[in-house]
């Protein structure tokens, strides 16, 4: 590569800012600071890995919502980058999600709510909710992701006014789900 070249792509990039003024940089530091030891915490205890996966699965879920408010925050003050990067490290959470849902689901089958009455009917209403939304959501989220990448931003805006609310509830009821399914019924009814 020519040294012009070179130039043209660095003029191109933009000027170089140090990671210490990238908040997306600081963002990922922040979120690998918390999980790894979370993580590490789950190995070395006595969870087996049918507990320590869809454990992982919920902090992929938990993940995608951070990222999810963080970009709505940056793209109401304007700024587009992080806006970019947080919806991509979302699309990004939410996908690796997904697969390792999946293969849990295949290796393991479904897990069972234990409970009966008020608390059955609540966790359905929910797990029914999250399910229904998550199918509904993957086409507004590839067309938002789409219309954004191809800067055409009134369009984006339009239907990422319906994408994010509904992406937001299924990352979150997706936590909320694995706490339900797990620790309080665990607490509520045993292992």
């Amino acid at each position: 590569m020519s040294a012009k070249s070179a130039d043209i792509i660095s003029a191109s990039l933009g000027p170089e800012r140090p990671f210490y003024g990238k908040p997306f940089m600081w963002l990922l530091f922040a979120l690998l600071l918390l999980l790894v030891p979370i993580i590490g915490y789950m190995l070395q205890s006595q969870m087996v890995w049918d507990e320590v996966h869809p454990a992982i699965n919920a902090l992929l879920n938990g993940s995608s919502a951070v990222f999810l408010i963080v970009g709505y925050f940056a793209i109401r003050n304007r700024n587009i980058e992080l806006h970019k990067s947080c919806m991509v490290a979302a699309f990004a959470s939410s996908t690796v999600f997904l697969l390792s849902y999946l293969t849990r689901f295949y290796l393991s089958g479904a897990h069972r709510f234990p409970g009966t009455g008020g608390a059955k009917i609540f966790y359905l209403i929910v797990l029914f909710s999250h399910m229904v939304l998550a199918v509904m959501v993957v086409p507004l989220v590839l067309r938002s992701l789409y219309l954004g990448w191809r800067k055409r931003y009134a369009d984006h805006r339009a239907i990422a006014r319906w994408t994010w609310p509904i992406w937001m509830y299924v990352s979150v009821t997706g936590v909320l789900v694995y706490l339900m399914l797990y620790p309080i019924a665990n607490a509520l009814y045993g292992p």
